[in-house]
């Protein structure tokens, strides 16, 4: 077992290490076709002509801002339905949780023509709240919260209704707290998914002050074009603050898939 995770890690690690040596290597050494680590020297010129190249700055700081917001607006839009889905009796609730459900097997490219016209009726194109707004909804987020749900005791919230607590009171200070390993991991998740998200912010974003990192590093790339150091030193910056997220919050992340009891499906 641990010799196959060393390998599945070898095998993960090593496309990423080969991007951060390309990137330190002369432009002039990219090209060779002799397999080489390590260029004739060690030079930072790439990242230099990236950062130099567009304002990434500025594009940092909007993917962390659409990040963070999407990710808090997901995670209480998710985890509300989701314990509705779980604990509430209503007329159509199987037929309604059947359409979320069914939403996991909407591919995201058939939504993209009808979102944009909504994005361009609302005038949200070119807005923050244009590129947040359509990735707020993910269906398998709430199937895997009901899951985890279904597994809390009813008889906490019972105990809860008996002291005269209500139904958002029970769900805010009652299964809430229960449930912040798998709302870690939801949020990290949904934070990760839309800070790497290219398409949609791509389509919905002309203006530089709105782009994303991912979009802003092509608009960057498509004006030197293959100079494969600087595409290379373009994605280690992209990857590098979801490395940092991951380092800090992995043991919520494993925390997380082993409470909703999907770890062995």
């Amino acid at each position: 077992m641990l010799a196959a995770a060393l390998v599945l890690a070898a095998l993960w690690v090593l496309p990423l290490a080969w991007a951060v040596a390309t990137s330190l290597k002369p432009e002039s050494e990219t090209t060779r076709t002799s397999l080489e680590w390590i260029g004739s020297r060690v030079t930072f010129d790439a990242y230099e002509k990236v950062w130099a190249s567009g304002d990434l700055a500025r594009w940092m700081v909007n993917s962390a801002y659409i990040s963070t917001v999407t990710t808090v607006l997901t995670v209480t839009t998710c985890a509300m339905a989701a314990y509705g889905f779980s604990r509430t009796e209503f007329r159509g609730r199987k037929v309604l949780y059947g359409l979320v459900l069914a939403g996991i097997m909407v591919p995201p490219q058939v939504l993209i023509a009808p979102l944009f016209a909504e994005m361009v009726s609302l005038g949200l194109v070119d807005t923050y709240w244009g590129v947040i707004l359509p990735q707020v909804a993910v269906p398998a987020m709430v199937f895997i919260l009901v899951k985890f749900f279904e597994g809390v005791p009813r008889e906490l919230e019972e105990a809860a209704y008996v002291d005269g607590a209500g139904r958002w009171r029970v769900f805010w200070t009652v299964v809430v707290p229960l449930s912040r390993p798998v709302l870690a991991a939801v949020a990290i998740f949904t934070f990760i998914q839309t800070w790497n998200n290219f398409l949609w912010p791509f389509l919905v974003t002309t203006d530089p002050n709105v782009m994303t990192l991912p979009v802003g590093l092509v608009n960057v790339q498509s004006t030197y074009g293959a100079r494969y150091a600087q595409v290379m030193a373009s994605l280690v910056i992209a990857g590098l603050p979801l490395l940092l997220v991951f380092a800090f919050f992995q043991r919520q992340i494993v925390r997380g898939v082993a409470h909703t009891g999907l770890a062995g499906q």
